[in-house]
């Protein structure tokens, strides 16, 4: 059976996500006990050391910057992304911030029709929309803490690194995205953790090393993923990493999504089942 490049999309973005899932643990497990901005430098400082290996083996000719200023845009998303995460995973339940997270998605719906002039079909439209409420049903007003507002500067910040991938050069290899990604991100994260740098005990400095390892994942699964196919094809795929957040918050944290948790993610999810399509179709496909 031979892949479409929306299925290998939407397989690499799972994968992105379970990465992305298992950073967002380790981050929940230094409980705020490092700062924002000195988390942020460190993580981007690791990410650079474990790729520039890899970057040295490409040709000359592929470590090239590329489009420096998306390059530079994207770099400076992922560190306020980042910041806005620790504190975020800090104060809320692993689930609850995660599924603030995934507003990252139907962000991505408007901001592909702005920058890439891409037009979703009415499905891609109503899926997005029952996503939303499952988010607002997860959130819950009467609830509503002061970190969700980092959850959701989180997303934004998310939804527009993704969509940019989209006007980076094709050609560009994974790995030379990511290289650049991460220096041009260590001047403005530098200056800010030199004001609040504390030492680290030996624990912190593996949950920040594996929070990078991780997102370096995620990161290139999302470079990989929108590089297959249309944004509004694949982005409800962004869902999935809900499910491996609710499994992991019980794992780890012993955290039970209550019944409108629950009730919110399954809205959140359901739109991105790959639903049967009716028999002519299947039939059609079968004998193309």
């Amino acid at each position: 059976m031979r892949w479409s490049a929306v299925s290998i999309g939407i397989a690499i973005l799972i994968c992105g996500n379970l990465s992305s899932s298992l950073s967002d643990v380790a981050v929940k497990l230094l409980n705020g006990s490092v700062s924002a901005f000195q988390y942020m430098f460190i993580r981007q400082l690791l990410s650079v050391l474990l790729i520039t290996p890899l970057w040295l083996r490409l040709p000359t000719a592929q470590r090239d910057i590329g489009h420096w200023k998306i390059n530079a845009i994207r770099a400076h998303l992922v560190l306020a992304g980042s910041g806005m995460l620790l504190i975020a995973l800090t104060y809320l339940p692993l689930a609850t911030a995660n599924a603030l997270f995934y507003a990252a998605p139907l962000l991505m719906l408007p901001l592909s029709m702005v920058i890439l002039g891409e037009r979703p079909n009415k499905q891609k439209v109503l899926a997005t929309a029952i996503g939303f409420i499952g988010i607002v049903i997860v959130l819950r007003p009467d609830q509503f803490h002061w970190a969700a507002f980092a959850a959701l500067g989180t997303a934004s910040t998310l939804a527009l690194y993704n969509v940019l991938v989209r006007k980076l050069p094709p050609q560009q290899p994974i790995i030379s995205t990511l290289f650049w990604t991460g220096i041009l991100s260590l001047p403005v994260s530098s200056l800010f953790a030199y004001q609040y740098w504390q030492p680290l005990a030996p624990h912190e400095w593996l949950l920040i090393a594996a929070s990078a390892l991780f997102t370096l994942g995620y990161q290139g699964c999302c470079v990989a993923a929108y590089r297959q196919s249309e944004t509004y094809k694949i982005g409800l795929a962004e869902y999935s990493g809900l499910i491996f957040v609710a499994i992991f918050g019980y794992l780890w944290f012993n955290e039970i999504p209550d019944l409108f948790t629950g009730l919110g993610i399954l809205l959140i999810i359901i739109p991105m089942a790959p639903w049967p399509k009716n028999r002519r179709t299947k039939d059609r496909l079968i004998h193309d």
